[in-house]
Formats: C-alpha cells, structure tokens, sequence
C-alpha cells in the first residue's frame, strides 16, 4: 500500500507561490491541500490560476489555514519581516515548515522560529532550491576530493540581476518594513550559501563588507558585497546587485582543482545542469595555450531542482508523522549559519565597514 502524501498548505500567495505550488504538485510524496490569503478573493484566484485541486481548502486569513487539522505541512512565502510571527504560530499549530529566504531580519529572530519549531518537533526548511539538485551533490563530491580538488583556498561568488524601475520603486525586497535586507538578503543568501558549500559549512572567523553598497532612499540594499576570512587562510568574497546583468557564478579554488559555475542559482536549463572542473591545469610548452583544461560535467533530472526540495521536505516529514522519527537537524544548522554571515555583512556596513566577527 502506498504511503499516504504530505498535505501541504501555502500561506501567502506571493509570486514565488506560484513556482513552489507547481513543485508540489510535481513532487511524488506531497499534495497540495490548501493556500490562504490576507482575502478569500486572492487566495480563489492564486488556488485556480495555479491548478490546485479540486479538493484544495481555500482561506480568506492565515489563521483560518493553520487551524486545519488535514495540514501536515506550511509552505510560508511571506515578506522576511512577518516570518516571526506566522512561522512560530504555524509550529505552534503543529504544522511542518517549508520558510522562504531570507529565513528572518537576523539570526536572534530565527532563533526564536527554531526554537518554536524544536520544541514541537517539527522539521525545518527553507526554500533554497539549487542545493538540492543533484548538480550540487556533484559540484561537493569535487569540492571534498583531496586528489581532484585539494584544500580550498577562495571562493568568489555572485548574484545580480537588472530590476526594472517598477522592481526598484514597487516590489516588497526594497521596502524597508518588508524585506529590509534588501538585495543582501534575497541574492547575497544564495551566494553565502554557496561559499559555505564549497568551505563544507565551515563559518568564516571575519566579515567585512565591501565599501560604498548602494542603497535606495529607505536605506534598503540594492547592490552590496563582502570578503570572508577563516583562520587557515581561506577566503571568499561575493557580489549581489538588483543593479547589474543576471549573473549566478561560483568560481571555488583549490591546491589541485578549480570549479566553475555559471547558472547555479537556476539553471539553464530545467532537467540538464552543469559545472566545469579542473585538476592540476596547466598551460602548453609554449604558453600560448591550455595542455590541461577543466571539463565539463552534466548531471540530468527527471524533477526540477524545486520539486526535489519539496521531495526531500515531504520524505523527513513523512518519517516523523509516519514512523515516528526525529527531525533532520542539518537544514536548519545550514539556514542559521547563512543568516549569521548575513548579519554579519549587515553589521559591517553599520559599521563603516569594521571587520566583524562571526560568534556562532
């Protein structure tokens, strides 16, 4: 007999939703069941342009969707600054958490959403997608290979992309009471978490921020960056930008290899991803060209990289509600290390750009 699917409701139907919601429905193990909105019009019209079954429960308020008991599991899309407040209700209801990124303002309030979430025993997640396509095992498989790679010695990172003046004027990640991280918070987190991939989650000892970020009249990020320092010497620095051409890099060195990519937030295509890899390059007799050069590894997917984040969300929550198991503690330790660095970036620019450092 099949296993029963993880009943999984979204709350909020921001733009993301409708890609998230897509990802459910092609999950194997999870159904959608419910979405709710701040109006009972907007979550009928997001529930019917987005295929949601028949079956689907329709909610005109947050609260109302929380209190289903046929909910196992919340999808939560919501602007970073309300993830306090409905993410420690939603675990106080006994619901999963799926939370989008940035997880909170900083790591004191996500402390608080991981704590509500512990005490119930609930499993924690957010919504990066890249790290659960199977490129990125790939890509780690390298980065840990002492003969291919090496020991890592830097890290450069980026995310940038060119917001039209509707974006910059209008969309919730500039508004200060929304998403006061700015662009630092919803492209610098997909870069902070692919140098702590490549540092295999090791934090940096120092932070220091990049001098003269851009930021719009409400002090809102909207192009900034970062050096990390660790104790051994290794290094990384990252760019985010609402203000320059989509660029989703990550160049990792090491004393053997070198890993390139260049798509690894999405990428370019859906089922077909990726990076290029090198070990021990070198240039021919005459120098005038490459002897050794990096090659190129694709890895495919019958799922999109989204839908098999939601995959592995339904799988640690089924083994809790079916068979009775913990909650997998490696998700949230990975969120709360990327919020940390986060915070210390913010800190830095408070700071006039000190170096900080990161007490974890």
């Amino acid at each position: 007999m099949a296993e029963a699917l993880i009943q999984i409701g979204v709350i909020g139907c921001a733009d993301i939703a409708r890609k998230v919601s897509r990802a459910i429905t092609l999950a194997p193990n999870a159904a959608l069941c419910a979405v709710a909105s701040r109006s009972l019009e907007k979550a009928s019209a997001f529930a019917a342009a987005n295929a949601f079954p028949i079956s689907a429960k329709v909610y005109g308020s947050y609260e109302a969707l929380l209190e289903d008991p046929d909910v196992d599991a919340v999808y939560m899309p919501l602007p970073t600054s309300l993830h306090l407040r409905w993410a420690v209700l939603a675990a106080q209801k006994k619901k999963h958490l799926l939370l989008e990124k940035p997880v909170a303002l900083n790591v004191a309030e996500f402390d608080r959403i991981l704590e509500a979430c512990e005490s119930n025993g609930l499993q924690f997640m957010d919504n990066t997608m890249w790290v659960h396509n199977p490129r990125t095992s790939a890509m780690a498989h390298f980065l840990t290979d002492a003969h291919r790679f090496g020991n890592l010695k830097s890290v450069r990172t980026c995310f940038t992309f060119a917001a039209d003046g509707e974006y910059l004027e209008n969309d919730i990640r500039v508004k200060r009471d929304l998403d006061a991280l700015g662009s630092l918070g919803d492209q610098g987190w997909y870069c902070v978490r692919a140098i702590l991939l490549a540092a295999n989650y090791e934090l940096p000892k120092t932070v220091v921020a990049s001098r003269e970020p851009v930021l719009n009249k409400d002090g809102v990020i909207l192009d900034s960056g970062a050096s990390l320092y660790w104790e051994d010497g290794k290094v990384a620095t990252f760019h985010c930008s609402f203000l320059a051409n989509l660029t989703m890099d990550i160049t990792a060195i090491g004393t053997r290899g070198t890993l390139h990519v260049h798509d690894f937030v999405i990428p370019y295509h859906e089922k077909e991803a990726s990076f290029f890899a090198g070990t021990q390059t070198s240039f021919n007799d005459l120098v005038t060209g490459w002897a050794k050069q990096p090659s190129k590894h694709t890895v495919n997917t019958d799922l999109p990289q989204e839908a098999l984040l939601v995959k592995e969300f339904a799988r640690l929550v089924g083994e809790i509600k079916f068979k009775n198991s913990k909650p997998e503690k490696k998700w949230p330790t990975i969120s709360r290390k990327t919020q940390l660095v986060l915070d210390a970036v913010n800190a830095s620019i408070r700071r006039g750009f000190e170096p900080v450092q990161i007490q974890d």
